[in-house]
Parts: structure tokens; sequence; C-alpha cells
């Protein structure tokens, strides 16, 4: 036995120190260590007791995987004047003054809210131009596109954000009755939460139904309509609000603002390549038909806001 070191997995017995110190040393067996009782977590689910390497699964499901782009290009090709199924309600959101979400077919989800009118800022602005203000704000959710996607907060998604607030001002600044609000600004935000395709013209939408829930005196709501052609001949039939894999692919895209009830056109943006006048008449004439048809289900959700707003007070009085 080696010196200094002493049996304890022995039976007992007493042992004696090393010389030079006094007393005896009662050593004990070993026991195996137990872990004292710990709560079962009965949220978790086990695992399997058998278990395969992934790679088996990969090999078995990769011959049968489609890549995305094939499978959007292999999906069915749907009629060109059709509409996507449309969402709306209006009256959402509690601590705004007004609100709306309209979800699309296909992906397209946006939340706008709207507040005023509020005393301007800049007073002497405001009453040069005649009238009140209005102020509008275009915000994409990190997780609004798939895949590749700017990084929060870039320049890049500053200035795309930008420029979708300027078009959604150029759309609604017709439809809402500034002149009587002088010396005011109104206030709208779209919050973009996912992009499924024509995102400005379901914002222009969800806007209007913002600014009427919030009891902003307007002419007629504004109604937008998205359009693209794909690619192909220069005379290619234009597409009624397209989905993003069809706007990525698309060679010219055209977005419509409508005042239904007034006849008016309110705002027209697009671009792309070139194409004949003709084309560019008959797409404004298809975007046109989509407003018309997609107003009164617009007008529903309006009317449906309104009679719920109005029960809800009945009850509390």
């Amino acid at each position: 036995m080696n010196k200094g070191r002493l049996p304890c997995a022995l039976p007992p017995r007493l042992c004696f120190p090393e010389a030079g110190r006094a007393g005896l040393l009662l050593l004990l067996p070993a026991r195996p260590f137990s872990p004292p009782n710990m709560p079962l977590d009965h949220r978790r689910v086990r695992g399997p007791e058998e278990s395969q390497p992934p790679e088996v699964w990969a090999a078995a499901g990769g011959a049968g995987e489609v890549p995305e782009e094939k499978e959007e290009e292999a999906a069915a090709p749907r009629d060109p004047c059709a509409l996507r199924p449309l969402f709306a309600r209006a009256g959402l959101l509690s601590q705004a003054e007004g609100s709306a979400y309209v979800e699309l077919g296909g992906g397209t989800k946006v939340l706008c809210a709207a507040w005023g009118p509020r005393e301007a800022a800049e007073p002497g602005a405001a009453a040069a131009a005649g009238g009140g203000r209005l102020l509008c704000e275009f915000r994409r959710a990190p997780f609004a596109g798939r895949g590749a996607r700017w990084r929060p907060g870039s320049a890049a998604e500053r200035e795309a954000e930008r420029e979708a607030a300027a078009a959604l001002r150029e759309a609604l600044e017709p439809a809402v009755r500034l002149a009587r609000y002088p010396r005011a600004r109104l206030a709208v935000s779209a919050l973009l939460l996912q992009d499924g395709g024509s995102a400005l013209a379901a914002a222009i939408s969800a806007a209007a139904l913002a600014l009427a829930d919030a009891g902003v005196e307007m002419y007629d709501l504004a109604v937008g309509c998205a359009l693209c052609r794909p690619p192909g001949p220069p005379a290619a039939a234009w597409m009624l609000q397209p989905g993003e894999p069809e706007e990525r692919r698309s060679v010219a895209q055209l977005t419509v603002a409508l005042l239904p009830a007034l006849n008016q056109v309110s705002a027209v943006l697009g671009g792309g390549q070139g194409s004949p006048p003709d084309a560019w008449a008959q797409a404004l004439r298809l975007g046109l038909d989509g407003c018309h048809r997609l107003y009164p289900v617009l007008r529903q959700s309006l009317l449906r806001a309104a009679r719920r707003r109005d029960a809800a007070a009945a009850t509390t009085a």
C-alpha cells in the first residue's frame, strides 16, 4: 500500500495514521453517488429511444424535393384579370384613433393606424398651405420578406420605406379634406407584416380605411390595385394583383389608386421596361376595373366597424 493513501473501498476497520500523528481513523465503504430527486419537466417531450442520423432521411427525401423556383414556375397560370381574395377589417387597435388590417390571398398583410387631427408642429407651414398636413409612414417588419432581405436599419431599407411613404401620401392626399383641418396634422402609419406581392396597393387601401375609421372627413375611400407585366413580348397581358414571385419576374409594374365614388384617379405609380402606349392604357383600364371591384369589400368592412362601435356604446350606456 502506498504511503499516505487510505483504503476507502474496504470494509470498515481501524486504520493507524502515519507516524507522528495520534488518534484513530474509521473508514467506511464507498457508496455510489446518487443525485437528489429532481422535479420532472412534463412539458418536455422525450426523444425516441432509437435514432438515426439525418443523412438517411436526406438521402431518401432528396430525390422527391423540388426547388422553390422550379415549383413556382411549374405552378398553373392564373387568369390575369382575376383578383386575389381580400380580407379587410377596421377598428382593430384600441391605442389608435383609427386602424385597419388588410390581407390579400397569397400572404400580403398590412396593418395601419391613424391619428388626428392634432396641432401642427409648424403652424406657419400649415397655414401657408391653406389646410392641414398629412404625414405618412411606411415600415417593413424584419420578418416581412422571405429569402434574402435588407439588413434592418440599413440605408437601402430606409430609402425604400421613404419612397413607399411618399407614394402613400400622394395617393391619400386627394381623398382627405385637408381644408377642413387648418393648422393641424393627420398621421398615418402603415406596417407591412408580410410581403406576398402588391404591398403598396394593400397599404393604400388599409390607410384609407384607417383614416375613415378615425372619423377624418374624406371625399371617398382610396382603393389601391397593383398590376405587373410578365416577361415576353411587349404586348403581353398585364396581371392584376401579382404575387411576390410574379413581381420578382415581371419587367414592368403599375399601382393605381382610385376614388371609386367620384371616379377620380388619385395616383398612378409605376415603372419598368418600355411598352407601347396602348399597352399602358390597357393596364390602366384593368387597374381601374380592379379598384371598382375591390371597393364594396372595403366599404362593407367600414360599415361593420361602425356597427360594432355603436353596439359597444349602447352596451356601456
